[in-house]
């Protein structure tokens, strides 16, 4: 039986602000869908909470500073995200799992009988990166592509340094001196979350980083083709 496949789709991706790309964007993801189904594959897509959790936890912090409660409503947001895409691939006739899972075990299991589970966060501390991760590892996948709004993970951050360096192809470990494994906090976002990073050197997941803006990249990825990022080895 072939195992399922992983992809974290951050919640920058779903662009509020970019309408028209937008639509766009869920033409494409809605294709690849078919495209993975028609091969009979299986496809785990844990989607981020984007600009909805940023202003949820915004405006809660005028009221609390407790970090798991903050971290509760950018899980809410996430689960919000995931829904509109189970909902856009139940609209194509794809074999959706018909819940959204709370906890990895659950989602894992919806393979049995479904060719795509879609959801979002799960517990307080851990990003949809480290949802994805820890999916991977309870499907047993060997992969996990992280699907954000860069192309590369570099050396620093580049929106802050003109002289930042991307990186191809690095060990985990050269990624865990960039990262560290401290936990972030609520609404703060990182190329990828300390805690995935930890996750995946402990169970030997490789890492997969790229632009999810442009669906092609996310389609040879999956496809196990050359793509434009960066893979990270165990």
């Amino acid at each position: 039986m072939t195992l399922p496949q992983v992809i974290a789709l951050g919640g920058s991706l779903l662009r509020p602000e970019e309408s028209e790309n937008r639509k766009i964007w869920f033409g494409k993801l809605r294709q690849l869908a078919i495209h993975i189904e028609g091969n009979s594959r299986k496809l785990g897509i844990v989607v981020g909470g984007g600009l909805p959790a940023r202003e949820g936890i915004e405006l809660a912090k005028d009221f609390t500073s407790d970090l798991d409660r903050l971290d509760e409503v950018g899980i809410a947001a996430t689960r919000l995200n995931a829904t509109i895409i189970q909902q856009i691939l139940l609209d194509v006739g794809c074999n959706v799992a018909p819940a959204i899972p709370h906890d990895t075990q659950s989602a894992a299991q919806y393979f049995e009988q479904h060719n795509f589970v879609v959801m979002g966060g799960t517990l307080p501390g851990h990003t949809t990166d480290a949802v994805a991760v820890t999916l991977a590892r309870d499907c047993r996948a060997k992969d996990c592509i992280i699907a954000t709004n860069v192309s590369h993970i570099y050396n620093k951050d580049p929106k802050e340094s003109d002289d930042a360096k991307p990186f191809f192809d690095m060990t985990i470990d050269e990624l865990i001196s960039i990262t560290g494994t401290e936990r972030l906090s609520p609404g703060q976002s990182a190329v990828v979350d300390p805690i995935a990073v930890s996750i995946a050197a402990e169970h030997k997941i490789n890492i997969a980083v790229l632009d999810g803006r442009e669906i092609d990249l996310i389609e040879s990825a999956l496809d196990g083709k050359e793509f434009h990022g960066t893979v990270v080895r165990s």
